[in-house]
């Protein structure tokens, strides 16, 4: 019988016993990234000056991963496809230093009316559209955003192939794949891939559920977790069991951080060693989401967070 929720949160722990774990992540042969990556989702200022300290701060805290898409901008009260982009791009234009600060990855294969679209036509075109909104020759992390169930993975891989070959992209990975569909394409291509993106959080743990962070470890894909605080959710409390808010209430209470800091941390303590996205907007935020490293989670405490999250005790 696994610990109930609203059994009391384990004592803090000695650095040696946390999951958490703050090392650097591999992404193939790019340079190493911090745990924490910055997300674009979001990035829709009108203001190039504050996109600019958002960036700058990001990266002076080890966000070195600049995560962002073409379809990023079509909502959350963006100009439209590829607005954020292109807010980077002028971002880039403008401190052309960062560049060589980051790692830089975009998505591609998501044609809003369609909706997905990784005929090498189009793929080809979204990736190119894409360095150009960017304003850079290379995109150094490469991902389908969404599969095209209607693409053979071996004409997506040909494409995906090339487009490294001609040096227009680095590595490759994939987001909101099933383990099956990831496999697909893995199999058809000439090298590793990099990246498996999933949504992840203490809400949403399909990923520990659905063999992704498994296939992860086994295929040494680096897993990078998009909302990470279930789009704001966790601290709101909307739509979140209020066993949950009150398991990382007291975690937080004990480790002097605020919910956000341990639903991060939630996510860091994963063997499969996951990147947590965060798309804040704001700066000070940015610097509090940081606490998240130094967050102590024991087993005990990872484990209650996930019944609190599900409602239902461990067998």
């Amino acid at each position: 019988m696994g610990k109930r929720t609203g059994d009391s949160v384990a004592p803090r722990l000695p650095m040696t016993g946390s999951l958490v774990s703050s090392v650097p992540r591999s992404l193939g042969a790019l340079a190493p990234v911090g745990p924490l990556a910055f997300g674009c989702w979001r990035f829709t200022t009108a203001s190039v000056r504050d996109a600019s300290e958002l960036i700058e701060v990001a990266l002076d805290l080890g966000m070195n991963l600049i995560d962002t898409a073409d379809v990023y901008g079509f909502d959350w009260s963006g100009r439209g496809f590829g607005a954020c982009e292109e807010l980077l791009g002028a971002v880039l234009a403008a401190q052309p230093s960062l560049r060589d600060r980051m790692v830089l990855a975009s998505k591609g294969g998501i044609l809003p009316g369609v909706p997905y679209d990784q005929s090498d036509t189009y793929l080809r075109s979204a990736c190119e559209a894409s360095m150009r909104r960017l304003g850079v020759d290379r995109i150094d992390l490469y991902q389908i955003h969404r599969p095209d169930v209607f693409s053979h993975p071996a004409q997506v891989a040909a494409t995906l192939a090339s487009l490294r070959e001609e040096g227009k992209i680095g590595e490759v990975g994939v987001s909101n794949y099933t383990v099956g569909q990831t496999e697909a394409l893995a199999r058809y291509l000439p090298f590793a891939l990099a990246t498996t993106q999933p949504e992840m959080s203490a809400a949403c743990l399909d990923p520990l559920r659905d063999g992704t962070l498994d296939n992860a470890m086994r295929a040494g894909y680096t897993p990078l977790a998009w909302s990470p605080l279930a789009g704001g959710r966790l601290m709101t409390g909307d739509g979140v069991r209020p066993e949950l808010v009150d398991v990382l209430d007291a975690i937080a209470a004990r480790e002097c951080v605020d919910r956000a800091a341990v639903s991060v941390a939630f996510v860091l303590a994963h063997p499969s060693l996951p990147i947590a996205i965060v798309g804040t907007q704001q700066v000070h935020r940015l610097r509090t989401l940081v606490a998240a490293l130094a967050v102590q989670l024991s087993r005990s405490d990872c484990y209650t967070i996930i019944e609190a999250s599900e409602g239902v005790p461990l067998p």
